[in-house]
């Protein structure tokens, strides 16, 4: 994206903001959605990080960096937010009674059952890590930002984001491991094994990484 690019959208150009949601709505998405495993939560990410975006369009500099980094910053915190408002709202239907059950919807469920597969394998992987590992293994490894560009995304130096990204990294190697040996143990006797990752969460498959 260049200056021309960034210098209208400071100046409130909605055409400079619909070139740059057809470019970075599709990226927003899945980044929310992989992080939420949830596509309504995902979509009201895209709604809320465009409408903060020209909100704070003056923010941005018609010299300064590329308007990705800064995008992906105000969704990780609109992504943050809504995360927080759906624990809120679970516990809060947590203490209602339970509704009756619904009819079975068989065309649905075949439909999205291989996107919840692979949504659930990746919540659980993720859900081993600590939030600040969570962020970095979605940016950097899924949505393929650099560490340059997810560092400016979290307000972090890129030796956090580094050093954040390679705890997670080991942590899942670990995760890997112990999945591997509870499928073996299903079919051998039970051995003792001298290292754990500290954590009981397993991931369904190992996750596949890519690097920018």
């Amino acid at each position: 994206m260049d200056q021309s690019l960034r210098r209208r959208v400071r100046a409130g150009d909605h055409a400079a903001f619909a070139e740059l949601f057809d470019g970075e709505a599709g990226a927003i998405y899945r980044y929310a959605l992989r992080v939420s495993a949830d596509r309504t939560t995902a979509e009201e990410v895209v709604s809320q990080t465009f409408l903060e975006a020209w909100r704070l369009r003056r923010r941005v500099r018609p010299d300064g960096d590329a308007l990705r980094p800064w995008l992906f910053g105000i969704a990780v915190n609109v992504l943050r937010n809504a995360l927080r408002a759906e624990r809120r709202r679970a516990r809060a239907y947590a203490r209602l009674p339970l509704p009756a059950p619904a009819r079975d919807v068989a065309e649905q469920a075949a439909e999205l059952a291989r996107e919840q597969e692979e949504l659930g394998a990746a919540q659980r992987a993720l859900a081993a890590l600590r939030p600040s590992e969570r962020e970095v293994v979605a940016l950097c490894i899924w949505s393929q930002l650099s560490y340059a560009d997810a560092a400016h995304a979290l307000g972090v130096p890129v030796g956090t984001v580094r050093s954040r990204l390679s705890r997670a990294r080991a942590r899942l190697q670990c995760l890997a491991r112990e999945e591997l040996q509870a499928a073996s143990a299903r079919v051998e006797p039970p051995q003792e094994s001298g290292q754990s990752c500290g954590v009981h969460t397993h991931v369904g498959r190992p996750l596949q990484e890519r690097e920018s």
